[in-house]
């Protein structure tokens, strides 16, 4: 009789579990190979960029049009400027499937062949994408792919293909998060990396399980069509979601329309330009066989693009929403912010923000560079611009001036110190009292989940406030939820971001719940930002509660995430230790977005105990910071884990036994030391020690 993996795992728990957190680690168990587990299709490297037959041409696609479109995308520069997929769309296959059961193309469509065309992209440089849905028939009544997707998958990357938009038509209200799994494993399964598309329409809250399933990219929304009122719509939509998306995969609000002819030339630069700071896969719908010399100048805008492919932390998002103007932005990994002034309003007009509410407070002179004129400029503080009818105007903004004196070294409390900006749904963001909608210090005590704090922010979604850290402060942490003056009502999100980087954000929070802990670490940052957001179903009774908001200050340097350095050696009780998700038990790259306490962090190192991960750091730094837990994809099934930190062969700092339930921070000194290990043991049986360092950061 075969055993499962858990209990093959059981039975090897004693020698595993004979690691202490203060020893060094010389064997833990391997996990016997798997042939049933399928690893997900790795992350793409940035957002995709190519075009797709849908929107221009709908079903009326042969092989000439997509020969004709690849040599068009080489003519025109398009490559050159990093568009790189050709992707048919529905369409292109017959009406039934052959006799072994597979998919084939139209005949009379594609004469010649998938495998031909895209060998004919290949031999351009370019790449091939194909369609499908993860439903009985495509959304054109076609074949699909429900329930054939380790023949179709194979089909597929028989014939070359790199890329799958897979959509949702024809479900027959099956578990979508179950449908497509089951073709990313079949994807991964073929040895041929195909960036995986998932097109959900946004119905099942795709963002949630599309990582977990091997998705890259996936939908936020139904269809865009080719007018103005369609594309403010599906921005509207992305309002919320920006948490979601991390280095690697991607919110999609669905392809391009510029240049198809519904757009004014003023609408065309606000599309593309918004769709860029999004971080949005940018995937043209128009026709290249005749695309313009104005519509290439959009399209191959080499500033505007590296905004969409660059990743610094965050994709962009709605920073203030004035009604017929918003300004939007997005960390750039040079430290500098794109911003996108728009204005949807029926005539031209002014619009304005601030470099504090950017996220890049705290200098005293600032270059900016609008990266549709090229003209470049300076500002103490303030960025304006007249932007015409449904247009926008885009910069990039970079410090350049003197920064200001950092806080005082101590345990500081958020409310008390000064304010680089703030921002609120309903009257002003308050210290120390709950939002009372109107004038400043019209609200009661802080109260969440029928805890008070003497010491706070109260706010109403959406909010924001910015804090100058001045790369002197350590650790933030706080107890955040819904204010018990609106009872059960009120549904919000809670984010900190430094220097606009996303450090972790929560689940949705509802009144009545107990406050959340939320620890980041905020070593080398300049700024902090504290916002909150609706859950995406209005603000109405959104007050929203940071309750003890504390700053840790002292011992100021330039910040590095762990998961970002070079390691040493790793050892790890399932799998690969793992940047930036979850362990995932397997091969490198399968767990989730890691989640401890309520809490999820787009930065960490996921573990699994027992394991030991050595970071070399030469002497160079000075303190770690890190929030340890066990992960929520084990619910509450682990036992506990105990963590240490150990430099040098001297335990600096061991953990109580750390449980789902209870997170714990670290801050350590570890000045003068050579190397640091990251050590993690069972407290128990080591089954489900799926252990989190989050936002685990070194002030080097």
């Amino acid at each position: 009789m075969t055993r499962s993996p858990r209990a093959l795992k059981r039975a090897l728990t004693a020698a595993a579990t004979a690691l202490l957190a203060s020893t060094v680690v010389t064997m833990v168990a391997t996990k016997p190979a798997d042939a049933t587990a399928t690893p997900q299709p790795g992350p793409v490297t940035a957002p995709v960029m190519g075009w797709n037959s849908w929107n221009r041409f709908g079903c009326n696609i042969d092989e000439n049009l997509i020969k004709a479109t690849a040599d068009a995308m080489v003519s025109t520069g398009l490559k050159a400027s990093g568009y790189t997929y050709v992707n048919i769309d529905d369409c292109w296959m017959a009406s039934t499937r052959d006799a072994q059961g597979r998919l084939r193309p139209d005949p009379v469509r594609f004469p010649g062949g998938i495998a031909a065309i895209a060998d004919y992209v290949h031999a351009r440089g370019l790449k091939l994408g194909i369609y499908s849905s993860a439903g009985t028939a495509t959304c054109q009544g076609l074949p699909a792919s429900l329930d054939h997707e380790t023949v179709d998958a194979q089909t597929w990357a028989s014939w070359g293909i790199d890329l799958l938009k897979y959509d949702n038509c024809n479900n027959q209200g099956r578990p979508a998060a179950q449908r497509y799994k089951a073709m990313g494993d079949a994807l991964k399964a073929t040895g041929r990396h195909i960036v995986y598309s998932i097109c959900n329409w946004g119905d099942d809250a795709p963002w949630e399980f599309a990582p977990n399933v091997g998705g890259s990219l996936w939908r936020t929304t139904g269809d865009i069509n080719d007018s103005w009122g369609s594309v403010t719509s599906l921005l509207d939509q992305q309002a919320g979601l920006e948490t979601f998306a991390r280095k690697g995969y991607y919110n999609d609000p669905d392809m391009l329309e510029v240049g198809n002819g519904g757009l004014t030339q003023d609408e065309n630069v606000a599309h593309f330009s918004l769709w860029s700071l999004l971080s949005s896969p940018l995937l043209l719908g128009n026709d290249l066989r005749s695309v313009s010399a104005t519509t290439l100048g959009v399209l191959r805008n080499a500033d505007v693009i590296a905004v969409n492919q660059d990743w610094g932390g965050s994709q962009g998002r709605r920073v203030a929403d004035n009604g017929d103007t918003e300004v939007w932005a997005k960390p750039m990994s040079d430290g500098s912010v794109a911003t996108v002034l728009f204005n949807r309003g029926g005539s031209a007009t002014t619009v304005s923000t601030s470099t504090a509410a950017l996220g890049l407070g705290g200098s005293s002179s600032y270059t900016t560079k609008n990266l549709w004129t090229g003209a470049t400029g300076t500002t103490s503080g303030t960025l304006s611009a007249s932007v015409p009818s449904h247009g926008v105007a885009m910069f990039r903004v970079t410090r350049a001036g003197t920064l200001a004196a950092p806080p005082a070294a101590g345990t500081l409390q958020v409310s008390d110190l000064p304010w680089l900006a703030s921002s609120n749904g309903w009257g002003p963001a308050e210290r120390d009292r709950a939002n009372g909608e109107q004038a400043a210090a019209d609200g009661p005590g802080l109260t969440i989940g029928g805890t008070a704090f003497s010491k706070g922010i109260g706010a109403h979604a959406d909010a924001a406030v910015h804090v100058y850290l001045g790369r002197a402060c350590r650790t933030f942490t706080a107890q955040v939820g819904v204010d018990g003056e609106v009872g059960t009502n009120g549904s919000v999100r809670f984010a900190v971001y430094g220097d606009g980087r996303l450090l972790g954000f929560t689940g949705v929070k509802t009144g009545g719940q107990a406050p959340t802990r939320l620890t980041v670490s905020t070593g080398g940052y300049l700024t902090l930002e504290l916002r909150i957001t609706d859950a995406r179903n209005g603000i109405s009774y959104d007050h929203a509660d940071w309750g003890a908001p504390t700053l840790v200050c002292g011992g100021s340097g330039a910040g590095t995430a762990v998961s970002d350095r070079t390691w040493g050696t790793a050892v790890n009780g399932w799998g690969p230790a793992e940047r930036d998700t979850s362990n995932g038990e397997q091969a490198a790259g399968d767990g989730s977005l890691i989640t401890v306490g309520g809490v999820s962090y787009p930065k960490g190192v996921g573990v699994h105990a027992a394991g030991d991960v050595t970071v070399p750091l030469g002497g160079a730094c000075s303190r770690f910071t890190a929030v340890v837990g066990v992960d929520a994809e084990v619910g509450t099934s682990s036992t506990g884990v105990v963590f240490s930190v150990v430099a040098d062969g001297v335990t600096l700092w061991t953990s109580p036994t750390v449980t789902a339930a209870a997170p714990a921070a670290v801050d350590v000194a570890v000045a003068g030391r050579t190397n640091l290990r990251l050590v993690t043991a069972g407290a128990g049986s080591i089954d489900y020690d799926h252990a989190d360092w989050a936002d685990a950061r070194l002030i080097c």
